[in-house]
């Protein structure tokens, strides 16, 4: 798969180019493969890839496993591809969230403030940002149908046995860092998480022949 570096921001392109998907096990590739199939099966009939990530609250796991998936997509040259987030309730994105992203190499902006903020997450100078906000998984903002559910968290997994209108549901789940918020820990457990995602997306998306 060809990868392009010509807009993706430094801090990315350097993040990406440090990430190990040799720390990834067989029994978790097991795990990952039925959504690279997924997309691999939409790309050789050249049709759209639509991937909404689900948690419960989507304030933490999808939404970093939403922006990894957009830009992994972008970094191996992947067109038509368009990836959301969504919970069984709506809350908000954890600041934590986006200050990692930001530290990662993300240009973030607050669009609005108040109880579910909105954001604007960068990952190139001439893409379209991904808009950042907590909303449950059938929000108009998300796609009705010929989508794969990945359900991020086991609660969600557990409680969305039936996504209505996804084409594929593929539980793909991580431990929440919220266990270490308010904690000396909690930016390098965030920063841990946010690493794993994308490393695992890495392995996903190298996967695709175009």
């Amino acid at each position: 798969m060809t990868t392009t570096t010509s807009t993706l921001f430094t801090g990315i392109q350097d993040f990406i180019t440090d990430l190990n998907a040799d720390t990834i096990t067989d029994e978790r590739k097991a795990v990952l493969d039925p959504l690279a199939n997924f997309i691999q099966d939409k790309v050789s009939n050249d049709q759209a890839v639509r991937i909404n990530f689900i948690c419960t609250h989507n304030s933490r796991r999808s939404h970093l496993s939403q922006v990894w998936a957009q830009t992994m997509a972008y970094y191996f040259n992947l067109k038509n591809v368009s990836c959301y987030s969504g919970g069984t309730e709506a809350t908000a994105l954890f600041p934590m969230v986006a200050e990692t992203l930001k530290n990662t190499g993300f240009e973030i902006k607050t669009i609005s403030k108040g109880e579910n903020p909105v954001y604007s997450i960068k990952y190139a100078a001439n893409e379209h940002p991904i808009i950042g906000f907590s909303k449950k998984l059938d929000d108009d903002f998300n796609p009705k149908s010929l989508f794969a559910a990945i359900m991020t968290c086991d609660s969600a997994n557990e409680a969305c046995p039936f996504v209505p209108g996804a084409e594929k549901r593929i539980p793909i789940t991580f431990e929440d860092p919220k266990v270490f918020d308010n904690t000396p820990q909690q930016a390098e457990k965030y920063f841990e998480r946010s690493t794993q995602i994308a490393t695992e997306l890495w392995y996903i998306f190298s996967k695709i022949k175009s």
